[in-house]
């Protein structure tokens, strides 16, 4: 049963198509936070990860991102992207999950929104 996931779903880390091509052409370049591993091809032509888990674009941090899609030529891994100090870390897109972004006044949050002396208007 594993086999035939393997073969035929790319949500779950990688296809057996993808490990083999992975095998045979794939140099290992340097792996995130969360690991994913990152890879390309001998002669640096094309770029590709492996994800750790659940294949989601918005787990690569920028830095990996920019190497991926050839915006820089070095990856992370031997030119770490310089940090400001208001930056944050990195995090995933959480929409669709118990941990995401509720404005106030939102339903899906815990606590009611304050009343306020705003009323809709309405057609007479």
């Amino acid at each position: 049963m594993q086999f035939l996931l393997r073969l035929l779903t790319w949500w779950n880390s990688q296809t057996l198509g993808t490990q083999l091509f992975t095998w045979r052409h794939g140099v290992r370049v340097g792996e995130d936070g969360q690991g994913n591993v990152f890879y390309r091809t001998r002669d640096g032509s094309r770029r590709w990860v492996i994800f750790n888990g659940e294949a989601e674009a918005s787990r690569i941090s920028p830095e990996w991102h920019g190497w991926l899609h050839h915006t820089w030529d070095r990856p992370p891994t031997e030119a770490p992207l310089p940090r400001r100090p208001w930056e944050q870390p990195h995090v995933e897109n959480l929409t669709g999950t118990a941990a995401a972004y509720a404005p106030p006044g939102s339903i899906r949050r815990a606590t009611p929104a304050p009343r306020s002396d705003y009323e809709a208007w309405r057609p007479e």
